[in-house]
């Protein structure tokens, strides 16, 4: 990742479940693969499994599966919310209801502090830089990742958090999945404005469409490509 550490990239992409053990049956039947280990976030009171989906146009990419861990209390106490919106009750009523589905997204950039400052000068206030960790078979993660206080994804999901990776990306530590990301499009009525605001981010490509809210994936697997969709 020498070659691509100044620019700003998809990092992962966020698959939300309403547990980890549909979770990872919506990946076995969608994908046809088994994710990955994954870890806690003690920070959140969440946990995840991980799917390597890197390519050439997304280098490091990765999926997560992420669910509220029932056996935690986050550390991030109340009035304090979740990232990705998972204290919205609506939203996890529909996650629980129609099974996982792709929800969000996040950008890997070089500079947190600078690409925020950019959003506020344009109006968006993705929040704080918060510090995080969690433990790992090979070591501690750690990394800093945009998040409001209330926990709201901006433009509904179509614009990403952001997070700035310690010295260890977690994708070195996945192994192949077979799987590669080949395409992600973001679909918005704001169009012009989120792809400012990714161009502010210096985020890489990504494409941008004006039309009723999306995010869009497109994956190439041993099976064929699939299309992961935010639409229920």
């Amino acid at each position: 990742m020498a070659s691509t550490e100044l620019r700003s990239y998809l990092d992962h992409l966020v698959v939300m479940a309403p547990d980890l053990a549909s979770g990872v049956a919506w990946c076995e039947a969608t994908l046809g693969i088994t994710p990955g280990p994954g870890g806690e976030h003690p920070l959140m009171g969440t946990h995840n499994r991980l799917l390597r989906i890197d390519g050439p146009a997304f280098p490091g990419a990765y999926l997560e599966i992420i669910a509220i861990n029932p056996k935690a209390t986050p550390l991030r106490a109340a009035p304090l919310k979740r990232w990705f919106d998972m204290d919205d009750a609506a939203l996890m009523q529909d996650v629980a209801r129609n099974g996982p589905r792709l929800c969000h997204w996040v950008a890997r950039v070089p500079n947190l502090s600078g690409s925020l400052q950019s959003w506020l000068a344009q109006g968006l206030d993705a929040g704080s830089a918060l510090q995080a960790q969690r433990p790992t078979p090979q070591g501690l993660l750690q990394w800093q990742i945009s998040v409001r206080d209330d926990g709201v994804r901006l433009m509904q999901g179509c614009l990403p958090t952001l997070i700035q990776w310690g010295e260890v990306h977690p994708a070195a530590n996945m192994a192949d999945s077979g799987l590669v990301l080949s395409e992600f499009t973001l679909m918005h009525p704001q169009a012009q404005a989120l792809r400012l605001a990714l161009d502010a981010a210096g985020v890489q490509g990504v494409h941008v469409q004006t039309g009723p809210v999306a995010l869009q994936a497109v994956l190439q697997t041993p099976r064929g490509e699939v299309v992961l969709s935010s639409l229920a």
